[in-house]
Parts: structure tokens; sequence; C-alpha cells
């Protein structure tokens, strides 16, 4: 009974910041134009080249991938409706399996 209360004030609270909601309306090009976000980014890219951290640099791809799909007019048209499209959420559930078990599997190898 606990654990249900943690997760319901952790789910209200996540609801009351609208987080959701504040992702999705990211403006992608205003964020990769702005100079305060590409300067640090890019120097985070280029000191992780420098160091050779390819781990990090591929799951730092693969977060900035599954953010760019998911605002694709193929995600919207996942529901139609109230209704799921299981022929259209078929790919995205095996692409996310797919990416969360590379991201695993580079997190948890050796190098």
């Amino acid at each position: 009974m606990l654990s249900f209360s943690i997760v319901a004030s952790v789910g209200d609270f996540i609801s009351s910041t609208r987080v959701a909601g504040q992702i999705k309306d990211v403006d992608t090009i205003g964020l990769f134009t702005n100079p305060w976000f590409l300067v640090p980014f890019a120097a985070l890219l280029g000191y992780m080249f420098y160091r050779q951290a390819w781990r990090d640099i591929v799951i730092i791809a693969i977060f900035m991938a599954t953010w760019h799909l998911s605002g694709t007019e193929y995600m919207r048209t996942l529901l139609v409706g109230d209704e799921l499209q299981i022929n259209k959420i078929l790919p995205v559930v095996f692409g996310g399996a797919l990416a969360l078990g590379l991201v695993v599997y580079l997190l948890v190898s050796r190098d």
C-alpha cells in the first residue's frame, strides 16, 4: 500500500510540473541555433571525441534520435481517435526494445 502511494505521489508531481508538455513543445530549430545550448553541447561532444568515449557518444546519439523520432508525423498518427493503431505501434515497440537493449549492453559491457 505504501509503494502505491509513493507511485501516485510521483505521478502527481510529474503531472503538476507538466514535463511531458514541455518536452513535446520544444522548439528544436530554436534549441540548436541557441548559442547557450549549442556551445556547451559542442564542447561536450568535442571533449568526448578527444577522449574517444565512443560509448557515451553512441548513447547521446540514441537519446537524440529517440527525441527526434518522437516528434515526427508517424508518432502523431499512432493514435486515431481513442484507438491505438497496432500495425504502427509494433515497429515503435521493437525499435525501442532494440535501442534500450543497445544502451543496456553499452552500459554493462566492459571496454
